[in-house]
């Protein structure tokens, strides 16, 4: 109603088209300023540094945008874990196999498992391309698998792999290429699906979650492709994809209003080929990067640029990116940080280098985001689904740790604290026991893929309650020791930052830590004149969980 009374003003009064247009042109065209730059880097990575933001701020708006997207990668920077890069037989010990050999089996997957956790940690950490591991993370939320089923943590790594290298690229080649990845093969049954007895959970989720979205295919939809993907298999020995042409159905399919002798590839093309397909992917990097509810006018434009370019990622990202609905001030600071964003974000901004980032995602997982295993198919809602009572405590607790060690430092050892008659600090490393129990189990510390140990028969042991909170102890202990290990100064760090007096500097950190004005306005924070209960203060304040 709004949008046609602007209509009707602007026929009468044409210059008043003309001039909102040349404002949001010059708008455009003008420096994106600090402010600007920070917004950007930080919803396109995970924790700009002052000075990234000083690097952006003279940009105009197509220029910084073009720089973010022009630095992406397709390979990680930092080596894997020599693990997952071994020639050995990948299949797991048969169920006639002793007690002793699928117990080694399992542990020796767990161990990799948070080898690999904490190697993708390092890489977000050290990439010279966030948006990369950014679209690296979105789309392993899209295309979901998980290590609690697939087991093998060889397997999952080649999907991250495969996720990198077209994180940036064709959609189109992003979805051929994951239906045919072994995890996803694995995850989603497509290993058991035979023509004489069809699996429909891919031929499912490649329509509901995929592509087209629910409502948009009917059940018939779903069987006929599911029979379009019989016989796609993967060797066991080597986790590469394999066809079974003896096990593929050949015969006609009809699809989506379309019949023919369809093979997998071709049902991927016949859903790229719906309007719905470029829809839905544009909605969900709407709701990644600009706002919680999508504007329906906008998406549509988009996603018929991105038909139209053949799927190419970089289009509609730069699209949104380069949109007045993302750099309106409405939307800045109205996204809630995931746990990644949040670990990831405060180690980068802070600049610290952890000389190990395993237990960071160990944090990460208790605070309900356990990279490599999201929780269903569906993947991490995200959004206000992050916060509830545990998880908000977990993340006020992890921030507030890094103004917490230089502190300590000050203060008597734990042997002193002991004689003295003193608490000694949070073994949980203050998480709440059930957030730190949770990230224990959730970062596999007693799994059998990732859950359990076996018992004797090969099904899962039930696990004591004193043995989980051991596990939860040793998890937490070993983030703590991982803070302490950092030797991060807020001192140091705030007096690093540009400015010629406190206030300066104090400014200049809360540009680079808030996306907007901290929630205590002008006061608490801002004025404190310790750098170290500044840091604190700021950190605590509820608009640092905010993007």
């Amino acid at each position: 109603m709004r949008f046609r009374r602007f209509r009707a003003v602007a026929a009468r009064w044409p210059w008043v088209l003309t001039g909102f247009t040349a404002a949001v042109a010059t708008a455009a065209a003008a420096p994106i300023g600090e402010d600007g730059a920070r917004h950007l880097l930080a919803r396109t990575g995970y924790g700009p540094t002052a000075a990234e933001i000083r690097d952006y701020a003279p940009l105009e708006r197509d220029a910084a945008v073009a720089r973010v997207l022009g630095s992406a990668r397709t390979k990680a920077l930092t080596p894997p874990p020599p693990a997952m890069l071994a020639a050995d037989p990948m299949r797991p010990p048969r169920e006639t196999s002793g007690v002793e050999e699928r117990r080694a089996f399992v542990q020796r997957q767990i161990r990799a498992g948070i080898e690999l956790r904490g190697w993708w940690l390092s890489e977000m950490l050290a990439t010279d391309s966030p948006i990369t591991e950014r679209m690296t993370l979105f789309w392993h939320n899209h295309f979901v698998s998980s290590q609690q089923k697939v087991r093998i943590a060889r397997l999952m790594y080649r999907q991250n792999v495969t996720l990198r290298a077209h994180a940036l690229g064709d959609f189109g080649a992003l979805l051929h290429a994951i239906a045919k990845d072994p995890a996803m093969l694995v995850y989603l049954d497509g290993v058991q699906n035979r023509r004489a007895a069809p699996n429909e959970n891919f031929a499912r989720e490649v329509m509901e979650l995929f592509t087209l979205g629910e409502g948009r295919y009917t059940e018939r939809d779903v069987k006929e492709a599911a029979r379009a993907f019989s016989g796609w298999s993967l060797e066991r020995d080597t986790g590469t994809f394999v066809f079974r042409r003896a096990l593929h159905d050949p015969g006609d399919k009809t699809i989506l209003g379309r019949t023919g002798r369809f093979d997998g590839d071709a049902v991927l093309d016949l859903l790229l080929a719906q309007e719905a397909t470029a829809e839905l992917v544009v909605g969900k990097l709407w709701r990644e990067f600009v706002s919680p509810d999508p504007d329906a006018g906008e998406v549509r434009r988009i996603a018929g640029e991105f038909r139209r370019s053949g799927y190419r990622i970089p289009v509609a990202l730069s699209a949104l990116l380069r949109s007045d609905r993302f750099w309106a001030e409405a939307n800045r600071g109205v996204l809630i940080k995931s746990p990644v964003e949040l670990v990831v974000g405060t180690l980068r901004s802070l600049e610290i280098e952890p000389a190990d980032a395993a237990p960071f995602a160990i944090a990460a997982a208790g605070m309900g985001q356990n990279l490599l295993s999201p929780p269903n198919v569906r993947g991490w809602r995200g959004g206000e689904a992050w916060i509830d009572t545990n998880t908000l405590l977990a993340r006020k607790q992890f921030v507030a740790q890094f103004a917490r060690y230089e502190e300590m430092r000050k203060t008597p050892s734990r042997p002193e604290r002991a004689a003295a008659g003193l608490a000694t600090p949070d073994a949980t490393c203050g998480m709440p026991p059930d957030a730190a129990a949770d990230a224990a189990a959730d970062a596999g510390m007693d799994a059998q893929g990732l859950r359990a140990t076996p018992g004797p028969t090969g099904a899962p042991a039930v696990q004591s309650a004193d043995a989980a909170k051991l596990r939860a102890l040793r998890a937490a202990r070993a983030v703590d020791r991982a803070f302490r290990e950092l030797g991060f100064s807020p001192t140091r760090w705030i007096a690093a930052l540009p400015g010629d007096t406190p206030a300066d500097k104090r400014a200049a950190a809360q540009r680079v830590l808030l996306p907007i004005s901290p929630a205590a306005g002008g006061t608490g924070a801002h004025d404190e004149a310790d750098p170290l209960a500044f840091l604190r203060a700021t950190l605590a304040d509820p608009v640092y969980q905010l993007k």
